[in-house]
């Protein structure tokens, strides 16, 4: 595979994660063509010229227009907020150019539609951006899953919980504006939804919450904001294979720094994962007699791919960015036309689909199929 020219839209928290993926993956597999970092967008030239060189990026612009309309550029990384998603990723893939955005893919499900339908027009890949699924906890999780150690699976409880919107008095900014999306349902719901699809499939019908804990925030210079969007949710959902959830999530969570919990049970034991220790996932059969069954905790090592591609040596762990990286090789894979573990758009419209439900029946108050 030839080596792929980069465009990068976005220098923020994503847009630099992207950036040191797109950097580390020729290290990291040793089996790719390194990556050409060829132009980078940001809000203005001077930021642009900035970050270009601090990330490696060959040119800059203040126009991300400019980066979509090079016929060099192979694929584009957007990691813009999430109303600026739908606009850029069409004109990308109208350029026919690859697509890597980050999630969610828009803040409202029409725009989420014709994101897909832009993607199957141009047939290039469209992936989006739900690292979480990368981990290699969860590869393993899936294997016990497959194999069916812990029997049929009945019920799943899915939290996530943060804290950086916790303090009442922090200043109001984008993330509190309706423009942004429901509130914590698609900013980051749709995490452990990722990892639901992944490993159970989808949702079949919900029944959901939302609440606000602040109903204002103060604004620089003077004076206060109503919040427009919804930084609790709670829901119950039927999944599709029968099994009964429950999602909760809460990014005024004082103390909670990025807690993805996910309870799987099943008729013959339970697993336990929590993202603030990602590198181990509790395990519980019923196997073996009584007095022995608990718990049991594995950590991940080089037997559980592809950790070995980072550390040889077990129980030393992977971090956020790695999983980046794992990522940023799936998508090369796919765009090789190989087989890889990816949410395309695809599949991520399903997510989409499962949020705007949710968020429907919170407003309506009633169960809403999905």
């Amino acid at each position: 595979m030839k080596s792929l020219s980069i465009g990068l839209i976005g220098t923020g928290y994503m847009g630099k994660c992207h950036a040191l993926a797109w950097n580390a993956v020729a290290s990291v597999f040793g089996d790719v063509e390194r990556p050409r970092l060829a132009m980078l967008a940001e809000a203005s030239q001077d930021l642009a010229e900035r970050k270009a060189h601090e990330l490696g990026f060959e040119r800059a612009t203040g126009d991300w227009r400019i980066l979509m309309n090079d016929p060099a550029i192979d694929v584009v990384s957007i990691t813009t907020p999430n109303a600026f998603h739908p606009d850029m990723a069409i004109a990308a893939l109208e350029a026919g150019k690859h697509v890597w955005c980050e999630k969610p893919m828009a803040t409202k499900i029409a725009d989420a539609e014709r994101m897909l339908a832009a993607a199957r027009a141009s047939g290039k890949v469209a992936a989006l951006g739900y690292n979480y699924i990368q981990n290699p906890v969860m590869r393993l999780i899936r294997r016990i899953l497959d194999e069916g150690q812990i029997g049929e699976v009945n019920h799943v409880r899915l939290e996530m919980d943060e804290d950086f919107m916790a303090n009442p008095e922090d200043f109001f900014y984008w993330k509190s504006e309706a423009s942004s999306g429901h509130g914590a349902l698609d900013d980051f719901g749709v995490h452990p939804l990722s990892l639901l699809w992944v490993l159970l499939g989808g949702v079949r019908r919900v029944c959901g919450h939302m609440a606000k804990p602040y109903t204002d925030r103060p604004v620089q210079g003077a004076g206060r904001r109503a919040v427009e969007t919804y930084d609790i949710a709670s829901v119950l959902m039927e999944l599709e294979n029968g099994a009964s959830g429950l999602l909760a999530l809460n990014r005024s969570a004082w103390g909670r720094k990025g807690r993805i919990f996910m309870q799987i049970f099943g008729s013959r034991g339970t697993i336990v994962f929590d993202q603030e220790r990602m590198n181990e996932v509790q395990l519980y059969t019923v196997d073996g007699a009584r007095d022995r069954q608990g718990f049991r905790t594995i950590l991940t090592g080089p037997q559980h791919p592809p950790y070995d591609k980072f550390i040889p040596a077990p129980g030393h762990g992977l971090g956020f960015n790695d999983l980046k990286v794992i990522e940023c090789r799936e998508l090369m894979r796919r765009i090789a036309s190989e087989k890889a573990h990816l949410i395309e758009f695809e599949d991520g419209i399903r997510i989409e689909r499962t949020v705007d439900a949710m968020a429907r029946s919170a407003h309506e108050g009633r169960w809403v199929e999905v």
